[in-house]
């Protein structure tokens, strides 16, 4: 009920949708000055705070039934919290990714011949709507994701998410604002504390989307968190590394992005006759909607705020509003966890 709830929002809800795609930080790579942050887009608005709600009461289910022994071995991972910036359970639906060597020996990266739990209808839901409301493109579905939960003072080491994964990919927040922080080079300050070059702030309910030097140049990294949060990251595997036993989502099937909804013309006067011409203000206005939601900075803002208030574009839309790749071992079950701490926080 709930993720029918979540995917049959109508286009109109795209008009909330804000995109900031214009992130800039530039740093020497190999001998030539780089934007380290080109490929960055924030997607907000794209999950009402209902949705946020019934999306973080799914994750606490889950996390129920992990604890319980109800989800195959190797989908739910929770480590004995033994220091600041440890600790983090980790829930993986699609693929068993391994994020270090585990005990049997596998390398990083996704382990073909294990099997976890296919990707829960509520979060398939999420990819849908992420594919229709054009914050992802349709050639490439999420078919994976990793849920992290963290408790105060959690984090995510430096690192570049794995090539077994294609780009771009996205995280998605809850529960609490964070930081991530991005750099050529990322130094670790102490346990769970990190320093950057660049820092982005991740409200709650946003997309973070990952690609081009933001995701394969620039290292990224969530330092200690000061209040519980939790963060779904959505990945499409590389198909030569797809689990053997892996079958595809009849409901990601076909997916395409929805046609933005067409504009609102205002009433027509009593005292004056319906022209099928726009004047030119309105013309100006009809074509800012049609080329989609402008960002807060991005050039059809003024004139789009303009039209609102003009009330030649309606306002209202639809119910709705890193992360990113996780590290720590993911070899162990809950009760068997503490085997692996050693290598926790290593690629």
């Amino acid at each position: 009920m709930a993720a029918a709830a979540m995917s049959n929002q109508p286009a109109e809800g795209m008009q909330r949708v804000r995109r900031k795609k214009d992130f800039t930080h530039m740093e020497r790579v190999d001998g030539r000055m780089t934007n380290i942050l080109q490929g960055l887009e924030l997607h907000t608005g794209v999950f009402s705070p209902a949705d946020q709600q019934r999306i973080v009461d799914c994750v606490h289910d889950l996390q129920d039934k992990g604890r319980r022994g109800l989800l195959r071995e190797r989908t739910y991972s929770e480590p004995r919290k033994w220091m600041r910036g440890k600790g983090r359970a980790t829930i993986q639906f699609g693929c068993c990714y391994n994020y270090a060597t585990d005990r049997n020996g596998n390398p990083p990266g996704i382990i073909r011949d294990e099997e976890v739990d296919p990707l829960p209808p509520l979060l398939t839901a999420m990819i849908r709507r992420l594919v229709e409301w054009r914050v992802l493109p349709p050639s490439l579905v999420p078919d994976s994701c990793i849920v992290n939960i963290y408790d105060v003072d959690d984090c995510i080491p430096p690192h570049i998410d794995h090539h077994d994964f294609l780009r771009p990919f996205c995280t998605v927040s809850f529960l609490a604002e964070c930081s991530i922080l991005f750099g050529r080079d990322l130094r670790v300050l102490g346990p769970g504390e990190f320093a950057g070059s660049a820092s982005i702030s991740l409200p709650v309910g946003s997309v973070l989307v990952l690609k081009g030097n933001g995701a394969d140049v620039a290292k990224h990294c969530v330092p200690a968190v000061p209040a519980k949060r939790i963060s779904i990251t959505f990945r499409k595997m590389d198909a030569s590394k797809l689990p053997f036993k892996f079958r595809p989502d009849p409901e990601l099937k076909n997916l395409a992005p929805l046609p933005y909804p067409a504009p609102v013309r205002p009433p027509a006067s009593n005292d004056s006759p319906v022209s099928s011409t726009p004047r030119p203000q309105q013309q100006q206005a009809v074509s800012v909607v049609r080329q989609g939601p402008t960002t807060a900075q991005g050039p059809g803002a003024f004139q789009y705020q303009a039209a609102v208030r003009a009330g030649q574009v309606s306002a209202s839309g639809g119910a709705f509003s890193l992360s990113s790749d996780d590290f720590p071992a993911l070899g162990a079950s809950p009760a068997t966890a503490t085997a692996s701490r050693g290598n926790r926080g290593r690629r």
